[in-house]
């Protein structure tokens, strides 16, 4: 075990020993497994319940929870939201002075409290049955105040907490988080949610780039695009390549259509071989069909298509199969998809 450095030891409280603080968060992570583990056995038919309703609900999910439940709650309500549920969190204790106007009749409210006794979501219990709504209780405590008034029940019981004192919301507020995954994965999977789905909420993120971004959006094109005809010299190909700085050139034949291409890595190996060059055309040069892809693909289809191919260039063809685009590892890099 790497050593304590002896100044950090000497500061450090009566308590503090290496082993001691391993066993502990040994300990914590054992307890906190094992809460998860007897969780899953508490869920049926009420689950259930709870999918059908927000599934078949006019309005959003209404997250609310005080103290440690409130931040579990406020990260229920971003899962929701990001998966496909309209969600929300409204804090209890401001919903007392005038916050409870968010909440409109058609809303599921998921209130979180592990004792279910929170003075604060006591407090609206009466104004939340007047104004209709469903009343979700995720509590630890079936035969609580909360439990009691809600419609339906999720339980999160645990036996203890983590704490060693038995007193800090730890395996309580775990056992929270995860069965609002739950929640919100059997949601997404009800809705037939999509990856595009997940993107389209994502717009900013790694996950949004790949799957919003098509190839249309980041393909160079028209006298970007560098092509000859199938007459064309050799010279007229290798001139075509320089100028347009993408290391390759399609050639194209009269209706549009990309016979062929011809790489920095095709005149590499013609020189190696000692060809000629001075002797062809264009259409000499043609070996085989190039690879290409639809303008409407995404991106990230690009991508995978030139890696498996082991290729850095691609052409982009239009609905009718004619040259359009072209793009390289290069391009797919600084639109930040690969």
């Amino acid at each position: 075990m790497t050593d304590i450095p002896a100044a950090t030891a000497a500061s450090a409280p009566p308590r503090f020993e290496a082993e001691r603080v391993l066993r502990m968060a040994r300990q914590t992570l054992c307890i906190e497994a094992e809460a998860l583990m007897q969780l899953q056995d508490q869920q049926g038919e009420s689950f259930v319940r709870v999918v059908h309703a927000i599934l078949n609900g006019r309005g959003r999910v209404v997250v609310m929870g005080m103290g440690k439940s409130g931040h579990v709650g406020r990260k229920i309500a971003a899962t929701l939201a990001s998966t496909g549920t309209p969600a929300m969190f409204v804090h209890p204790g401001e919903a007392s002075h005038g916050d409870l106007g968010m909440v409109t009749p058609g809303d599921i409210v998921l209130a979180l409290s592990n004792s279910g006794e929170s003075d604060e979501i006591a407090a609206i219990l009466p104004a939340l049955k007047r104004l209709g709504v469903t009343l979700v209780a995720m509590t630890g405590r079936p035969g609580s105040t909360l439990a009691s008034h809600a419609d339906w029940v999720l339980s999160n019981r645990v036996e203890q907490e983590a704490c060693p004192l038995n007193l800090a919301p730890t395996a309580s507020t775990t056992a929270q988080l995860a069965l609002g995954d739950a929640l919100a994965v059997a949601l997404l999977d009800a809705r037939g949610f999509r990856p595009e789905d997940f993107a389209r909420s994502h717009p900013g993120g790694a996950l949004g780039r790949k799957l919003l971004t098509h190839v249309r959006d980041i393909m160079r094109q028209g006298e970007a695009v560098p092509r000859v005809a199938p007459a064309a010299s050799c010279l007229e190909v290798m001139r075509e390549m320089s100028a347009k700085g993408l290391g390759a050139a399609a050639i194209v034949d009269a209706q549009g259509r990309a016979i062929g291409i011809f790489t920095d890595g095709d005149l590499r190996r013609a020189v190696e071989q000692g060809t000629d060059l001075r002797a062809l055309s264009a259409a000499d040069l043609v070996r085989s069909r190039p690879r290409s892809i639809g303008e409407d693909a995404l991106a990230v289809e690009a991508a995978t298509l030139m890696e498996d191919a082991c290729i850095t260039t691609l052409l982009v063809h239009d609905g009718e199969g004619r040259l359009v685009g072209a793009l390289n590892t290069n391009d797919l890099m600084r639109a930040k998809v690969i």
